[in-house]
């Protein structure tokens, strides 16, 4: 039958070694770091993403024009990518009168249940080439909350593999003791010479 003494590697004790106190204060360490180090490591790294993802979401905005275009034709197959609601995304070529008054045509990425017909917003870049909405203010929290989720989960990883670490030297360490003090033990129980 077996039972445990709980804080045993804190109180005084002929059988409590040096390495035992070093793993209790490490476990305590420990403790503290994944209850308080995480969410502070989620916590930074989530506002820099936050910030960065907004600054690239005011770039974008800046740089592409959406476009309400009326769908002409349709085109092949459909493309290998997916838009970020899952749905596949076919060429096609759509219409628009420019603000000038000229109307232009374009063969661009629409979603596979466009008819024709229909109208669909388009975006465009300064170049005129036909590119993704900007990135909306939903995917900059998903960013944000993604990096900082994987921060916090980095840190966990971190200090749980530095406490297995410690507690790997320290048990050598004690394997150690151990045996150096059964070295002095052991003819005095025997009778043997060493």
């Amino acid at each position: 039958m077996r039972t445990r003494v709980r804080g045993w590697r804190w109180r005084r004790s002929p059988l409590r070694r040096r390495s035992d106190v070093v793993e209790a204060w490490t476990l305590l360490v420990v403790a503290v770091l994944i209850v308080v180090g995480a969410p502070l490591a989620a916590v930074v790294a989530g506002s820099w993403a936050h910030g960065e993802a907004r600054s690239v979401s005011a770039e974008q905005r800046a740089e592409r024009h959406r476009v309400r275009a009326e769908v002409v034709g349709r085109k092949g197959d459909p493309l290998p990518s997916v838009q970020a609601g899952g749905q596949h995304l076919y060429r096609a070529t759509v219409r628009w009168t420019e603000s000038g008054g000229g109307t232009r045509t374009s063969t661009v990425r629409v979603p596979a249940d466009t008819r024709r017909g229909e109208t669909v917003d388009v975006w465009f870049d300064r170049q005129g080439r036909n590119v993704m909405p900007p990135v909306d203010d939903t995917a900059v929290w998903q960013h944000t909350l993604t990096f900082g989720t994987c921060a916090a989960g980095g840190a966990v990883l971190v200090v749980l593999l530095g406490h297995f670490l410690v507690r790997r030297v320290a048990l050598r360490r004690r394997l150690a003791e151990w045996d150096r003090a059964w070295a002095r033990t052991e003819p005095q129980w025997t009778h043997r010479r060493a």
